[in-house]
């Protein structure tokens, strides 16, 4: 029998490789976890949309206005995210979002004046944003870079499963206990969540420098984010995200139970079973998307358009409709747009790709404004629409969702353009999908 290898961890010790799979495995759970409870707080006031309204006693464009500030917030919080993400790591930045959220979630649990609770949305737009770039920093650490991109897309869709404890128990607790002990219950869950991360997760199975290179001065850093954008595929990585992710991200962080209950006519049970259907197609979405990326990586722009025109067709077949529409065609609304949830990870992906591994923190942070500033601008246009249009109406919000209409065009535009120069950059000749799908050599 052969010595198994053995690998250094950041305690100094010894362990098996098996050992370290193990701790790997559990570091990834926790990080996860984290970035479920991160999704539970993000989408929690979407689920609360009509309460929210009736308690702070405000139209729709104030009340849109909580998920503009947090996800203004998430948004500008990026790049600076992605920063100290490449000089403290994962484990720090993930603690951090936690607490962040936590207390924003507690305020927003004792207050019903306007003022605390704007300040509490901020302060989880801000937690938020620290959280998932700093999840998929653990990936490449303790699984490698060959498995990076699948281990990324499932991280991503499990962590979507926090829309499911949004739209189910949190709704529940709506309904009986109150607001103040849906929102507490948010809040206790998310120290939980800072605990367990202080405790278990580790940046990487060995001690490793956050660079490699020396870190950039405090001057530098505006070069260093220049640097970063000026490279055509982060550009790519960017309208990519920005096209794939806003439409279903508005849908469940603001507007969507609003739509299907005020606009549509549905139960808030049946608007919530249909948030659930949204998770459950991620997770069957996902993996298809990640086979696929994986399988034509020098067309994995076609699948981002692919879905960037779903998205526009479903939703313009179900805003032709001057009634609202049957069960079944929402499920199938819901069903398309959830693609883009998975399809933005895509940009991830384009980021470690195009950029050196000392700034895929600020990579990373640079591509995932592209979709919620997106979301961000949608949701403040759609509240000024239906604050015009007399408030939360099926004709109303047939008028607001057309505000999504211009960021498709522009994410499209922007992934063909530089998808092409992403290629010259590279000296790429693709090869046809013909030729892809017969094996055929790579033209030179």
């Amino acid at each position: 029998m052969t010595e198994q290898p053995t690998a250094k961890v950041s305690t100094g010790r010894r362990v098996s490789a098996s050992g370290t799979a193990k701790g790997a495995w559990l570091v990834w759970s926790i990080g996860v976890f984290a970035y479920i409870v991160a999704v539970l707080n993000r989408s929690s006031f979407g689920v609360a949309g009509i309460e929210a309204g009736e308690r702070f006693a405000v139209d729709p464009a104030v009340l849109s206005g909580f998920v503009v500030l947090q996800v203004a917030l998430y948004a500008g919080m990026q790049i600076p995210s992605g920063l100290l993400l490449d000089r403290v790591g994962p484990r720090v930045m993930i603690a951090i979002g936690a607490v962040v959220m936590a207390i924003g979630q507690a305020i927003l649990a004792g207050t019903d004046q306007l003022a605390p609770a704007y300040l509490a949305r901020v302060l989880v737009g801000a937690g938020d944003a620290m959280t998932f770039i700093s999840v998929l920093r653990l990936v490449p650490a303790w699984f490698g870079d060959r498995r990076a991109p699948v281990i990324s897309q499932v991280s991503g869709l499990i962590g979507q499963s926090g829309q499911i404890l949004s739209a189910v128990p949190l709704m529940a607790l709506l309904a009986g206990p109150g607001w103040s002990v849906a929102f507490g219950s948010a809040a206790a869950l998310t120290v939980l969540a800072a605990v367990l991360v202080i405790v278990i997760v580790r940046d990487g199975p060995r001690e490793i420098p956050r660079n490699s290179d020396p870190r950039v001065p405090l001057r530098g850093v505006p070069r260093q984010v220049a640097t970063v954008w000026r490279r055509p595929g982060t550009k790519l990585a960017f309208f990519t995200h920005m096209g794939t992710q806003f439409s279903i991200t508005t849908f469940a962080l603001m507007w969507g139970v609003p739509y299907l209950v005020e606009g549509q006519g549905l139960s808030s049970d049946a608007a919530g079973g249909l948030l659930t259907l949204s998770v459950v197609v991620g997770v069957v979405v996902g993996p298809i998307l990640g086979v696929l990326s994986g399988r034509f990586v020098m067309h994995r722009s076609w699948l981002v358009l692919v879905v960037v025109v779903s998205n526009a067709a479903i939703w313009t077949v179900v805003l032709s409709l001057s009634e609202p529409a049957p069960l079944w065609l929402l499920a199938l609304l819901v069903t398309v747009i959830t693609a883009g949830g998975p399809g933005s990870m895509i940009g991830f992906d384009y980021a470690r790709y195009f950029n050196p591994a000392t700034v895929i923190g600020t990579a990373q942070g640079v591509v995932n404004v592209g979709g919620f500033l997106a979301t961000l601008l949608v949701i403040l246009a759609m509240g000024i629409t239906l604050n015009l249009f007399g408030g939360y109406s099926f004709e109303a919000f047939r008028v607001a969702w057309l505000a999504q209409y211009p960021i498709w065009v522009i994410a499209a535009i922007g992934i063909v353009v530089n998808r092409a120069r992403a290629r010259k950059e590279l000296g790429v000749q693709p090869r046809t999908l013909i030729e892809v799908l017969t094996r055929a050599p790579r033209r030179t």
